[in-house]
C-alpha cells in the first residue's frame, strides 16, 4: 500500500518543519512547500529522510497562482494528499498611522488568508471525489482578541478561524474534514522576535506531536497548548474596559522597520 501523503506550506522552519518531521515519523510521504528549497533539502538529508519519501515545491504562498501551481504539481507527482496543512504565515507589528504599514497589512492578509484558501483550492475537488481527506488551517490564539500593535496579525488569524469554520460546513457533506489548530506561544524563529512575556511557551516538537494527534482524530478546533485556550476564553469574557486596562502599556510586536 502507498504511504499516506501530507502537503505542508511554510515547511522550511518553525512549526512547519516540526510538523513535517512528526508526519514523517508517522510514516507519511511529504510534500513540502517553501521558498528556500535548498534549506529544505539540507534539512531532509540531516533527518535521514530518503529522497523517495519527499518532494519539495518552491512557491510564494502570498501569490495565489504560485501556490496553486505547486498544488497541481504535487497532484501530478505524488497524487492527492491525505492531509493538507496551510501553515505558512507572517507576523509583523503595525501602526495604522504609518503609510507603509498599510502595505504590511495587505501582505499579511495575502499570505495568511488568501494564501490559505489558495493552498487548499487545488485539492478540494480530488478530496471530494475521493470522499476523504483533511484540510488543516493554522490559526492562532491571537485571533481570539485584538492586541495593541498586532492589528494585521490578529485580524488575519481571526479570519483564518472564521474561514475554516465556514469551509468545515461546506466540506462535511463530502466526507472531507477541516481542522483548525490555534497555537499559543511556540518557540520558533518568528516568536523569538517578540519583546513581551510568552506564557506557556512550548517547544515546536511538542506542539507538532499534539497537533498531529488532533489532526489524526479529526477534531474541528484545538488550541495548543490547552492552557492558552483557557487564557484566551477568559480574555474573551472580559469587559472591554477591563481588557483595555489589562493590556495598557504592554510592549507591542515589532514593526517591519524594527525586525532584527
Amino acid at each position: 500500500m502507498t504511504a499516506p501523503l501530507v502537503f505542508i506550506t511554510g515547511a522550511s522552519s518553525g512549526i512547519g518543519q516540526a510538523l513535517a518531521l512528526r508526519f514523517h515519523q508517522a510514516g507519511y510521504r511529504l510534500a513540502l512547500v517553501a521558498r528556500r528549497t535548498s534549506d529544505m533539502k539540507s534539512w531532509a538529508n540531516a533527518q535521514g529522510i530518503g529522497a523517495d519519501s519527499y518532494q519539495i515545491y518552491s512557491a510564494d504562498v502570498s501569490v495565489p497562482e504560485s501556490i496553486m501551481a505547486a498544488g497541481q504539481d504535487c497532484i501530478a507527482r505524488q497524487g492527492v494528499p491525505d492531509v493538507v496543512i496551510a501553515n505558512a504565515g507572517i507576523s509583523v507589528g503595525m501602526d495604522t498611522a504609518i503609510r507603509a504599514d498599510i502595505d504590511v497589512m495587505a501582505r499579511t492578509f495575502a499570505t495568511n488568508n488568501i494564501g490559505m484558501a489558495a493552498t487548499f483550492q487545488p485539492f478540494v475537488d480530488g478530496m471530494v471525489q475521493r470522499r476523504g481527506g483533511t484540510l488543516v488551517g493554522i490559526g492562532s490564539v491571537a485571533g481570539i482578541r485584538g492586541l495593541p500593535g498586532h492589528g494585521a496579525y490578529c485580524a488575519s488569524k481571526a479570519a483564518v478561524i472564521s474561514y475554516c469554520e465556514s469551509l468545515r460546513g461546506e466540506m462535511r457533506p463530502h466526507g472531507v474534514r477541516v481542522v483548525t489548530i490555534s497555537p499559543g506561544y511556540i518557540d520558533t524563529p518568528l516568536t523569538r522576535q517578540n519583546r513581551y512575556a510568552m506564557p506557556f511557551l512550548m517547544q515546536a516538537d511538542c506542539f507538532a506531536d499534539r497537533a498531529f494527534k488532533a489532526i489524526a482524530a479529526g477534531v474541528s478546533y484545538r488550541v495548543i497548548p490547552w492552557q492558552m485556550g483557557v487564557v484566551a476564553k477568559l480574555l474573551r469574557l472580559l469587559p472591554n474596559a477591563l481588557f483595555d486596562a489589562l493590556l495598557a502599556g504592554r510592549p507591542r510586536k515589532r514593526r517591519q522597520d524594527e525586525v532584527q
